[in-house]
Protein backbone atom coordinates (compact mmCIF):
# COMPACT_ATOMS: atom_id res chain seq x y z
CA UNK A 1 0.00 0.00 0.00
CA UNK A 2 1.31 3.50 -0.79
CA UNK A 3 2.36 5.34 2.34
CA UNK A 4 0.35 8.41 3.34
CA UNK A 5 1.47 11.80 4.62
CA UNK A 6 -1.04 14.00 6.45
CA UNK A 7 -0.41 17.74 6.16
CA UNK A 8 -1.99 20.44 8.35
CA UNK A 9 -1.48 24.19 8.05
CA UNK A 10 -2.12 26.19 11.22
CA UNK A 11 -2.21 29.56 12.92
CA UNK A 12 -3.39 29.84 16.53
CA UNK A 13 -5.11 26.44 16.54
CA UNK A 14 -4.12 25.34 20.06
CA UNK A 15 -7.70 24.37 20.87
CA UNK A 16 -7.97 21.99 17.93
CA UNK A 17 -4.61 20.82 16.62
CA UNK A 18 -4.11 18.05 19.18
CA UNK A 19 -7.39 16.31 18.37
CA UNK A 20 -6.80 16.72 14.63
CA UNK A 21 -3.36 15.09 14.77
CA UNK A 22 -4.57 12.36 17.12
CA UNK A 23 -7.28 11.46 14.60
CA UNK A 24 -4.58 11.08 11.92
CA UNK A 25 -2.13 9.05 14.02
CA UNK A 26 -2.72 6.04 11.75
CA UNK A 27 -0.92 7.78 8.87
CA UNK A 28 2.72 7.12 8.02
CA UNK A 29 3.71 10.76 8.56
CA UNK A 30 2.27 13.93 10.11
CA UNK A 31 3.44 17.34 8.89
CA UNK A 32 2.41 20.68 10.39
CA UNK A 33 3.24 24.03 8.76
CA UNK A 34 2.48 26.81 11.22
CA UNK A 35 2.12 30.49 10.35
CA UNK A 36 3.82 32.04 13.36
CA UNK A 37 1.16 31.22 15.94
CA UNK A 38 1.13 33.26 19.14
CA UNK A 39 -0.52 30.50 21.20
CA UNK A 40 0.59 26.93 22.04
CA UNK A 41 -0.15 25.46 18.59
CA UNK A 42 3.47 24.58 17.81
CA UNK A 43 4.19 23.09 21.23
CA UNK A 44 1.07 20.91 21.08
CA UNK A 45 1.81 19.81 17.49
CA UNK A 46 5.29 18.69 18.51
CA UNK A 47 3.75 16.22 20.97
CA UNK A 48 2.45 14.31 17.95
CA UNK A 49 5.17 14.82 15.33
CA UNK A 50 8.66 16.21 14.92
CA UNK A 51 7.76 17.42 11.43
CA UNK A 52 6.67 20.92 12.47
CA UNK A 53 7.81 23.92 10.44
CA UNK A 54 7.14 27.59 11.20
CA UNK A 55 7.07 30.07 8.33
CA UNK A 56 5.38 33.35 7.41
CA UNK A 57 1.89 33.23 5.93
CA UNK A 58 1.94 33.34 2.08
CA UNK A 59 -1.75 32.52 1.54
CA UNK A 60 -3.75 29.28 1.65
CA UNK A 61 -2.71 27.71 -1.67
CA UNK A 62 0.99 28.54 -1.28
CA UNK A 63 1.09 27.23 2.29
CA UNK A 64 -0.64 23.97 1.35
CA UNK A 65 1.62 23.48 -1.65
CA UNK A 66 4.65 24.10 0.56
CA UNK A 67 3.42 21.53 3.08
CA UNK A 68 3.11 19.00 0.25
CA UNK A 69 6.75 19.56 -0.73
CA UNK A 70 7.81 18.57 2.80
CA UNK A 71 6.07 15.20 2.62
CA UNK A 72 8.14 12.04 2.36
CA UNK A 73 5.33 10.26 0.50
CA UNK A 74 3.40 11.11 -2.66
CA UNK A 75 -0.10 10.36 -1.34
CA UNK A 76 -1.24 13.22 0.85
CA UNK A 77 -4.29 13.82 3.02
CA UNK A 78 -4.69 17.56 3.59
CA UNK A 79 -6.40 18.10 6.94
CA UNK A 80 -7.56 21.30 8.65
CA UNK A 81 -7.05 21.74 12.37
CA UNK A 82 -10.81 21.78 12.99
CA UNK A 83 -11.33 18.47 11.20
CA UNK A 84 -11.16 14.87 12.42
CA UNK A 85 -10.53 11.63 10.55
CA UNK A 86 -12.85 8.95 11.88
CA UNK A 87 -11.57 5.36 12.21
CA UNK A 88 -14.02 4.37 9.46
CA UNK A 89 -12.61 6.99 7.10
CA UNK A 90 -9.04 6.00 7.92
CA UNK A 91 -9.86 2.38 7.10
CA UNK A 92 -11.54 3.34 3.83
CA UNK A 93 -8.55 5.46 2.78
CA UNK A 94 -6.12 2.63 3.47
CA UNK A 95 -8.25 0.02 1.72
CA UNK A 96 -8.81 2.27 -1.29
CA UNK A 97 -5.12 2.97 -1.79
CA UNK A 98 -4.37 -0.76 -1.58
CA UNK A 99 -6.30 -1.22 -4.80
CA UNK A 100 -4.79 -0.65 -8.23
CA UNK A 101 -6.77 2.37 -9.40
CA UNK A 102 -6.17 5.18 -11.85
CA UNK A 103 -7.54 7.86 -9.51
CA UNK A 104 -5.18 10.73 -8.70
CA UNK A 105 -7.40 12.24 -6.03
CA UNK A 106 -10.49 11.50 -3.94
CA UNK A 107 -13.45 13.55 -2.79
CA UNK A 108 -14.45 13.01 0.84
CA UNK A 109 -17.91 13.96 2.19
CA UNK A 110 -17.67 16.32 5.16
CA UNK A 111 -20.19 16.66 7.97
CA UNK A 112 -20.18 19.70 10.29
CA UNK A 113 -21.02 19.79 14.00
CA UNK A 114 -22.82 23.02 14.92
CA UNK A 115 -25.47 24.13 17.40
CA UNK A 116 -25.44 20.79 19.17
CA UNK A 117 -25.85 18.40 16.24
CA UNK A 118 -24.34 17.01 13.07
CA UNK A 119 -25.73 18.99 10.14
CA UNK A 120 -26.65 16.81 7.18
CA UNK A 121 -28.90 19.37 5.51
CA UNK A 122 -28.52 22.81 3.82
CA UNK A 123 -25.57 23.67 1.59
CA UNK A 124 -23.32 22.26 4.32
CA UNK A 125 -23.86 18.65 3.30
CA UNK A 126 -22.45 16.51 1.84
CA UNK A 127 -19.85 19.26 1.21
CA UNK A 128 -17.40 17.04 -0.76
CA UNK A 129 -13.77 17.93 -0.07
CA UNK A 130 -10.96 17.04 -2.48
CA UNK A 131 -8.30 16.33 0.15
CA UNK A 132 -6.72 12.96 -0.60
CA UNK A 133 -4.40 13.26 -3.59
CA UNK A 134 -1.24 12.18 -5.36
CA UNK A 135 1.02 15.24 -5.25
CA UNK A 136 2.66 14.20 -8.52
CA UNK A 137 -0.64 14.94 -10.27
CA UNK A 138 -2.16 17.77 -8.23
CA UNK A 139 -1.53 21.22 -6.78
CA UNK A 140 -3.44 23.87 -4.81
CA UNK A 141 -4.73 26.98 -6.57
CA UNK A 142 -6.68 30.11 -5.61
CA UNK A 143 -6.01 33.46 -4.00
CA UNK A 144 -7.84 34.74 -0.93
CA UNK A 145 -10.57 32.28 -0.07
CA UNK A 146 -11.85 28.82 -1.01
CA UNK A 147 -8.58 27.44 -2.26
CA UNK A 148 -9.05 24.39 -4.45
CA UNK A 149 -7.04 21.38 -5.50
CA UNK A 150 -6.43 20.95 -9.22
CA UNK A 151 -5.97 17.29 -10.10
CA UNK A 152 -4.60 16.16 -13.45
CA UNK A 153 -6.33 12.82 -13.77
CA UNK A 154 -9.38 10.94 -12.58
CA UNK A 155 -10.98 11.83 -9.25
CA UNK A 156 -12.77 9.17 -7.21
CA UNK A 157 -15.15 9.43 -4.28
CA UNK A 158 -15.00 8.02 -0.78
CA UNK A 159 -18.11 7.25 1.28
CA UNK A 160 -17.04 7.74 4.89
CA UNK A 161 -17.30 11.24 6.36
CA UNK A 162 -14.66 13.72 7.44
CA UNK A 163 -15.84 15.42 10.64
CA UNK A 164 -15.74 19.22 10.81
CA UNK A 165 -15.93 21.29 14.01
CA UNK A 166 -16.17 24.67 12.31
CA UNK A 167 -17.63 26.97 14.98
CA UNK A 168 -17.92 26.91 18.75
CA UNK A 169 -20.97 29.20 18.73
CA UNK A 170 -22.92 31.69 16.64
CA UNK A 171 -20.53 34.50 17.54
CA UNK A 172 -17.60 32.62 16.02
CA UNK A 173 -19.76 31.78 13.01
CA UNK A 174 -20.50 35.49 12.50
CA UNK A 175 -16.83 36.42 12.85
CA UNK A 176 -15.92 33.88 10.17
CA UNK A 177 -18.61 35.21 7.83
CA UNK A 178 -17.28 38.74 8.30
CA UNK A 179 -13.73 37.67 7.44
CA UNK A 180 -14.53 35.38 4.53
CA UNK A 181 -16.97 37.73 2.82
CA UNK A 182 -14.25 40.37 2.76
CA UNK A 183 -11.89 37.94 1.04
CA UNK A 184 -14.59 36.75 -1.35
CA UNK A 185 -15.63 40.28 -2.35
CA UNK A 186 -12.02 41.29 -2.93
CA UNK A 187 -11.42 38.24 -5.11
CA UNK A 188 -14.57 38.82 -7.17
CA UNK A 189 -13.66 42.50 -7.56
CA UNK A 190 -10.22 41.61 -8.90
CA UNK A 191 -11.86 39.18 -11.33
CA UNK A 192 -13.93 42.07 -12.73
CA UNK A 193 -17.27 40.88 -11.36
CA UNK A 194 -20.01 43.31 -10.31
CA UNK A 195 -22.97 43.29 -7.93
CA UNK A 196 -26.25 44.89 -9.00
CA UNK A 197 -29.09 45.97 -6.74
CA UNK A 198 -31.13 43.10 -8.14
CA UNK A 199 -28.47 40.55 -7.12
CA UNK A 200 -28.12 42.06 -3.64
CA UNK A 201 -31.89 42.02 -3.16
CA UNK A 202 -32.64 38.70 -4.85
CA UNK A 203 -29.79 36.27 -4.25
CA UNK A 204 -29.96 36.14 -0.41
CA UNK A 205 -33.68 35.17 -0.26
CA UNK A 206 -33.09 32.55 -2.95
CA UNK A 207 -30.13 31.21 -0.96
CA UNK A 208 -32.32 30.96 2.14
CA UNK A 209 -35.06 29.07 0.28
CA UNK A 210 -32.53 26.70 -1.26
CA UNK A 211 -30.96 25.94 2.12
CA UNK A 212 -34.13 25.79 4.20
CA UNK A 213 -36.53 24.08 1.81
CA UNK A 214 -34.70 22.43 -1.09
CA UNK A 215 -31.71 21.29 0.98
CA UNK A 216 -33.80 20.23 3.99
CA UNK A 217 -32.78 22.77 6.61
CA UNK A 218 -36.40 22.78 7.79
CA UNK A 219 -35.95 19.21 9.05
CA UNK A 220 -33.13 20.31 11.40
CA UNK A 221 -35.34 22.50 13.56
CA UNK A 222 -33.93 25.75 14.90
CA UNK A 223 -30.32 24.87 13.94
CA UNK A 224 -31.46 24.34 10.34
CA UNK A 225 -33.26 27.69 10.37
CA UNK A 226 -30.26 29.51 11.84
CA UNK A 227 -27.78 27.98 9.40
CA UNK A 228 -30.05 28.68 6.42
CA UNK A 229 -30.36 32.31 7.51
CA UNK A 230 -26.61 32.62 8.10
CA UNK A 231 -25.85 31.15 4.67
CA UNK A 232 -28.20 33.72 3.12
CA UNK A 233 -26.53 36.48 5.14
CA UNK A 234 -23.15 35.33 3.81
CA UNK A 235 -24.43 35.80 0.24
CA UNK A 236 -25.86 39.24 1.10
CA UNK A 237 -22.72 40.50 2.81
CA UNK A 238 -20.41 39.22 0.06
CA UNK A 239 -22.41 41.01 -2.63
CA UNK A 240 -22.80 44.18 -0.53
CA UNK A 241 -19.04 44.35 -0.01
CA UNK A 242 -18.46 43.77 -3.72
CA UNK A 243 -20.85 46.64 -4.50
CA UNK A 244 -18.95 48.85 -2.05
CA UNK A 245 -15.63 48.06 -3.75
CA UNK A 246 -16.94 48.77 -7.24
CA UNK A 247 -18.65 52.00 -6.06
CA UNK A 248 -15.43 53.19 -4.43
CA UNK A 249 -13.55 52.51 -7.64
CA UNK A 250 -16.03 54.56 -9.67
CA UNK A 251 -15.83 57.48 -7.22
CA UNK A 252 -12.05 57.51 -7.56
CA UNK A 253 -12.06 57.69 -11.37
Amino acid sequence: MPKISVTVITRNEAADIGDALASASWADELIVVDSESTDDTVAIARRYTDRVVVRAWPGYPAQKNYAATLASHDWILSLDADERVTPALATEIQRTLQQEREDKGFLIPRVTWHLGRWIRTTDWYPDPQLRLYDRRSAHWTGRYVHESLTVHGRVGRLREELQHFAYRDITEHMETIERYTTYAAQQMHEEGRHASWLQIAGHPPLAFLRNYLLKGGVTDGVPGLVISAMNAYYVFLKLAKLWELQSSKLRNL
